[in-house]
């Protein structure tokens, strides 16, 4: 897939977690993680997982990493209120976690619906014990996703990487 100026920041999040070692990519099908999910559907060197709610990368990250592999669950800001009773097993299995979020409810956001989960989810992840990385500008990204695929796979920390609005756009209504 060929990625345009515009959109090249995505296809950069896509290479750089597979530079890290990532070669599972689960997910809740989400524009804002359209690119990553394509490329990792068409390259043959990685496992990209579909997922019916967003709890189930959690357990797939468990799974992911007693068998020796590296996994990175995209979901959307949204589905990350699905994932809390789950996030329970990060810190009682002792296993690494990364969860790359595109963000709504923040910056520019015209859908009331998403605001309540956007102003949700620092609070959540601080709650919940996670490192969260921001990343607001596209030459952020590749040095962004790189540190916390270290804090992630080497410190053994659960991570979230929020691609906001500021960096993706927000949705015209």
């Amino acid at each position: 897939m060929e990625a345009t100026t515009e959109d090249r920041w995505q296809k950069v999040v896509y290479d750089t977690l597979k530079k890290n070692g990532v070669t599972i990519f689960s997910y809740v099908p989400d524009a804002g993680h359209r690119m990553a999910i394509d490329l990792s559907l068409a390259d043959p060197d990685v496992h990209s997982v579909a997922l019916t709610t967003e709890e189930e990368g959690v357990a797939l990250a468990a799974g992911a990493h007693l068998g020796g592999a590296r996994s990175a669950l995209l979901m959307q800001s949204s589905g990350l209120g699905n994932c809390i009773n789950f996030f329970s097993m990060i810190t009682g299995g002792k296993f690494p976690f990364l969860t790359v979020l595109s963000m709504r409810g923040d910056y520019g956001e015209g859908n009331p619906w998403q605001m309540g989960m956007g102003k949700a989810v620092r609070p959540i992840l601080d709650a919940m014990g996670f490192v969260t990385v921001e990343i607001t500008q596209k030459d952020e990204v590749e040095r962004a996703i790189d540190a916390a695929c270290t804090m992630a796979f080497q410190s053994g920390e659960a991570v979230a990487v929020l691609l906001t609005q500021k960096l993706i756009g927000a949705k015209k209504f």
